[in-house]
């Protein structure tokens, strides 16, 4: 999908990624903690980091973004919409702060408004979801201050540490969007 938008908040701004940008996938999931957090099994080498940039570069089912605080420029984190599916109206989505000095500061919660507003308003989906590992309280805090709603656990999905864990399910629908908006 041409992703060539660049989309400004309150407090970030969203813009494609760009190839330069790949250097941060690879310092960030470098981190264990970070990848913990988020499902990842293993540190993305430079070889992924250019294979992840050169498919969303051509995946018409993905709008991927850099996350860019307004005030200084510096880039904290990556965000996008996966698995759009036009005919159902339906995606997911992704906010992943990669900087942790930016955790709890309201990135987060500008860029999922901002990919709420693509998704709703502009390609007039219906559905948002996402899973989120079950232990990773501070994510699902921030999905349901976010307006999704758990619809039910996806039990044992997840294989870290040497024990399974599960994800919760998430999603916000169009009118529950509207109404919060």
């Amino acid at each position: 999908m041409a992703n060539e938008t660049i989309i400004s908040g309150e407090k970030v701004i969203l813009h494609p990624v760009e190839h330069s940008d790949i250097q941060h996938f690879v310092s960030w999931y470098q981190d264990e903690e970070l990848r913990t957090l988020t499902g990842e099994v293993a540190p993305m080498t430079e070889k992924e980091a250019e294979e992840f940039f050169q498919k969303i570069q051509k995946d018409e089912t993905r709008r991927w973004f850099m996350i860019v605080e307004k005030s200084t420029g510096r880039i904290i984190g990556e965000c996008g919409l996966l698995r759009i599916f036009p005919a159902w109206r339906r995606t997911d989505v992704s906010v992943i702060i990669g900087e942790k000095d930016c955790w709890g500061k309201g990135y987060g919660m500008d860029a999922i408004r901002l990919l709420q507003r693509l998704a709703f308003e502009e390609l007039k989906l219906h559905r948002m979801s996402i899973g989120v590992v079950g232990f990773n309280k501070r994510a699902i805090r921030f999905w349901k201050k976010a307006g999704f709603r758990t619809e039910g656990r996806e039990r044992e999905g997840y294989f870290y540490d040497g024990k399974f864990h599960d994800f919760v399910m998430m999603r916000l629908l169009e009118g529950e969007y509207e109404k919060r908006r």
